[in-house]
């Protein structure tokens, strides 16, 4: 076994020990000078970073490889980080080792149990971060109702779609920037990265294709409307089910059949979610899945699909990320337990196309931190001019 490192005492009714096998960072390691070669907005973001020294972060986030740099960069310019992975299914135990190793707090591992990952989080309050960058809006919910948080909390940054909407309507006690709507954001990685990668993953784990096959995308927000493009792209015949008569509009348009949920279920050879809400399929929607059917979600939330109600019913691994799941005398095929599906079971976006992502990030932080006090609390998007700083950095980067 490697060496063990323990990166502070461990505090009383800490979720699980803290002690991670330093030795698993290797493959980080090994992997590092090819990500961070063709990351380079990320670079030059990280190389110009201000204003953090002495600043306490907490980062819930998906921790993979790509995740590395943003939580190098920050300790670099001297924040302390407190790191919690948003979703166990895409949490990779070596990134963990490898952070905890460059000096983060990380409170996470591959496959944890909820009620562990609910400890992390309460712990997470206790540690008296000023700042919070998250994916989900788990840190930030769990704050606004516990006042140890809030006396020290200053912002916090919300990433996802789900995330924002679950934060809204809630009275927060301090400004929250919504940096999943800036333009960039939506428009490369929302609307082209998840799409492309979700049915690359889907070729490499099911060796199967799209062509000739019905699928049905459940959600027509950007994320849908992506994964809709792309199947068409891969020679599927696409279904739409999406409740705004707006986005439904904008899918018929786009050359999609709009359908009701239970006819596009009982149509489809490949189901796939994208609205960023609980248990959109469930237990009265099972009876509808047709024989054969695969059912995967690209959603942030893992009970999209709600995975624990099928996966009561008999089940069995037939080959990495693929589970057949009995329904009375018919099978359907679960994919990576319902979870995230291009990060779960895939790498998610490409290194030089999360570069931008990643950027974002950085660069957010950076404003949030420097400029939270002239925002009320509230959700607020983020100011266009972080994405304008990004924006020019790659104009020079592609002349």
């Amino acid at each position: 076994m490697g060496q063990h490192l323990r990166p502070q005492p461990e505090p009383a009714g800490a979720p699980f020990p803290p002690d991670v096998d330093v030795s698993l960072a290797s493959s980080v390691d090994a992997e590092l000078p090819w990500l961070w070669r063709h990351i380079p907005l990320t670079r030059r973001i990280a190389a110009d970073l201000r204003g953090l020294a002495g600043r306490s972060l907490c980062l819930n986030i998906h921790l993979d490889i790509k995740m590395a740099p943003v939580v190098d960069a920050l300790v670099a310019a001297g924040a302390r980080v407190v790191v919690l992975g948003c979703n166990p299914h895409t949490t990779r135990d070596a990134v963990v080792a490898w952070m905890v190793r460059r000096g983060a707090e990380v409170r996470a591992r591959a496959g944890m149990a909820e009620s562990d990952r609910q400890a992390a989080i309460r712990w997470a309050l206790g540690q008296e971060c000023e700042f919070v960058s998250e994916m989900g809006g788990d840190v930030l919910l769990a704050a606004a109702g516990d006042s140890r948080a809030t006396r020290s909390l200053r912002a916090g940054m919300e990433a996802t779609g789900t995330g924002i909407a679950r934060l809204q309507g809630v009275a927060l006690s301090v400004p929250v920037f919504n940096w999943d709507g800036l333009t960039l954001k939506q428009g490369l990685h929302n609307r082209h990265l998840v799409g492309l990668m979700v049915w690359a993953t889907f070729l490499q784990v099911t060796l199967l294709t799209l062509y000739g096959r019905t699928v049905l995308v459940v959600g027509y927000g950007l994320v849908g409307q992506g994964l809709a493009d792309y199947a068409r792209r891969l020679g599927a015949r696409v279904l739409v089910c999406e409740l705004d008569p707006v986005r439904a509009h904008l899918a018929r348009h786009h050359g999609c059949e709009v359908v009701s949920l239970d006819e596009g279920l009982a149509r489809a050879d490949v189901v796939v979610t994208a609205t960023g809400r609980e248990k959109v399929i469930s237990t009265p929607q099972f009876p509808l899945l047709r024989e054969g059917a695969l059912l995967l979600n690209a959603g942030h939330s893992t009970l999209e699909l709600d995975a624990p109600a099928l996966r009561a019913h008999p089940t069995r691994r037939i080959r990495p990320h693929v589970e057949a799941v009995e329904l009375g005398g018919r099978t359907v095929y679960l994919l990576a337990e319902g979870a995230m599906f291009n990060l779960a079971a895939g790498p998610g976006d490409p290194y030089d196309a999360f570069d931008l992502t990643s950027a974002l990030m950085l660069a957010g932080i950076e404003y949030m931190v420097a400029h939270h006090q002239d925002f009320p609390p509230g959700l607020h998007l983020m100011p266009a001019e972080v994405e304008r700083r990004v924006a020019a950095l790659a104009a020079e980067a592609i002349r």
